[in-house]
């Protein structure tokens, strides 16, 4: 991986609260269950693959590699967009796990994350967020595999 120092986001102003991406992330979200409360029929792959086409190159082909994944891996979680991220939950539309682009909040690596509806339990404690680079090997999708294997249950 170069060594691409991104800054991270700032707030515009000391007394706000949210950055402009962090808004940005909210209106999506915003915008996402409005329409999957207003009945109207979501093509959720349709959304998760026009956020993956809007990404930077690298998070692109990252998050295109993930898409393939979890689709292989997991094929009865349903793809949809989650705050502007590409996103698969189950067919209830509880969120398992989701990817975040690097650039979507100007970090230096990207995130694929778990949330509570995924199965991974352990003890007291367990990681439900992993730091992914372009880097991202064929031992890394053996995890990746192993881990939404296991979140699925």
């Amino acid at each position: 991986m170069t060594d691409t120092k991104k800054k991270p986001a700032k707030r515009t102003e000391s007394t706000e609260t949210w950055t402009a991406e962090e808004k940005a992330a909210m209106q999506e979200h915003a915008k996402d269950l409005k329409a999957r409360k207003s009945g109207k029929k979501v093509d959720g792959e349709a959304d998760l693959l026009a956020k993956i086409a809007d990404m930077p190159p690298a998070d692109r082909a990252l998050a295109e590699r993930i898409h393939a994944i979890v689709k292989a891996t997991a094929p009865n979680l349903v793809p949809r967009t989650w705050y502007g991220m590409p996103a698969w939950s189950r067919e209830d539309g509880k969120l398992v796990c989701f990817f975040q682009a690097s650039a979507k909040f100007k970090a230096r690596y990207a995130t694929f994350g778990f949330e509570e509806h995924a199965k991974l339990d352990d003890g007291t404690m367990w990681p439900t967020s992993f730091a992914v680079t372009t880097e991202f090997s064929d031992a890394d999708e053996k995890t990746l595999t192993a881990l939404l294997k296991k979140a699925v249950g």
